[in-house]
């Protein structure tokens, strides 16, 4: 069994998969067009990641950027890309769908989820968009999602470290709450400690390259959050050890 936490990097490209992978990252989540938020990678991504990345990919399925609000159309469309994704050997899946009331649809998640069994299923940040982040924490795990990833409903995971520790303790050990947002090799020591957070999840879209050709420094930055992760489980063991 690892030691958590665990690091989960956002990536759009497999040249920023593979830097990812060699600065240390436990889990990609494997997307393209960021700057929307992430949308359902080509298969052509998807086939080439599998085939030389070796840690787990979750792939997101996600018709479009914008609200997360999906006609009946956009749904079937989600269902196909979930086949789509199982083909190409993914390791589990992220999705976000909510209701006109901007509540979690439960049962349209529950859809998707069963249909991704036995991939498990990540509630991606849609989740932030609920008016009553408790409820929707009782809606994803009704759902029978696997993950939450959320920043606690403030602009980034930082700021919401609070309110990430509120929902880990009443999730208990019905579902896994990664925090993420703005997460950085400066703030994730702070993040961890506050948030009780044991998986993390980062884009660090300050370190990619432009043009995108030279990935050095997101590796680095990569590096230097899994090197911070490595001492904070260190340092819990021992703590541990004490008591």
């Amino acid at each position: 069994m690892r030691n958590l936490p665990l690091l989960e990097i956002c990536v759009e490209t497999l040249a920023a998969a593979l830097a990812a992978e060699r600065g240390g990252a436990d889990r990609i989540e494997l997307c393209e067009n960021l700057s929307v938020g992430g949308v359902t990678p080509s298969c052509e991504l998807m086939r080439a990641a599998r085939a030389q990345i070796h840690i787990p990919i979750f792939a997101m399925i996600r018709p479009r950027g914008g609200d997360f609000l999906y006609s009946a159309v956009e749904f079937e469309e989600m269902v196909r890309d979930l086949a789509l994704v199982r083909n190409c050997g993914m390791d589990g899946v992220v999705i976000g769908l909510l209701n006109s009331d901007w509540l979690v649809d439960i049962a349209r998640t529950h859809d998707l989820v069963e249909l991704a069994r036995p991939l498990p299923t990540t509630f991606h940040r849609a989740f932030d968009e609920t008016p009553d982040l408790c409820a929707a924490l009782e809606s994803v795990i009704a759902s029978g999602a696997a993950r939450i990833l959320t920043c606690g409903g403030k602009v980034n995971a930082e700021q919401g470290s609070a309110t990430i520790a509120e929902l880990v303790k009443a999730a208990g050990s019905r579902i896994e709450i990664i925090a993420g947002g703005g997460i950085n090799a400066a703030n994730i020591e702070g993040v961890l400690q506050r948030s009780h957070a044991r998986e993390i999840h980062s884009g660090l879209s300050s370190s990619l390259p432009y043009p995108r050709a030279d990935y050095s420094d997101f590796e680095a930055e990569i590096r230097k959050m899994a090197e911070v992760l490595k001492q904070h489980s260190s340092e819990s063991s021992l703590a541990s050890g004490r008591d």
